[in-house]
């Protein structure tokens, strides 16, 4: 099992920035990609970023490219997701998924979300 724990998610005006973290622990061995999905109400859960655990690749949805930036610290088996340019169109539930091969289509293990509301 995997356990993956977000963090960081909050309350930010449009055009702020925000920085969420997704911490992993349990048999991390076999994961290979790790990445973000997010969700609004009424809306279908749509993937944002992904990044491949052993080389780094990273792959964004065309809604983000260009302003949001997904990293990873393999000492600390976290990756995260800065959010630069926030529009109120990025308020979400944002979920952190971990997947045992890549690319990431659809994660093995998920975090709870943390909520990110971006309004003035």
């Amino acid at each position: 099992q995997v356990q993956l724990v977000e963090s960081g998610g909050g309350l930010v005006q449009p055009g702020g920035s925000l920085r969420l973290s997704c911490a992993a622990s349990g048999s991390i061995f076999s994961i290979n990609a790790m990445g973000w999905f997010r969700q609004a109400p009424g809306k279908e859960r749509e993937f944002v970023a992904q990044i491949r655990w052993s080389g780094g690749n990273t792959y964004y949805a065309d809604s983000v490219k260009g302003r949001f930036t997904i990293s990873r610290d393999n000492a600390k088996n976290t990756v995260y997701l800065q959010m630069n340019s926030l529009k109120p169109e990025d308020t979400a539930v944002y979920y952190c998924a971990a997947q045992r091969t890549w690319p990431l289509s659809w994660g093995d293990y998920w975090g709870q979300g943390t909520q990110v509301t971006v309004s003035s």
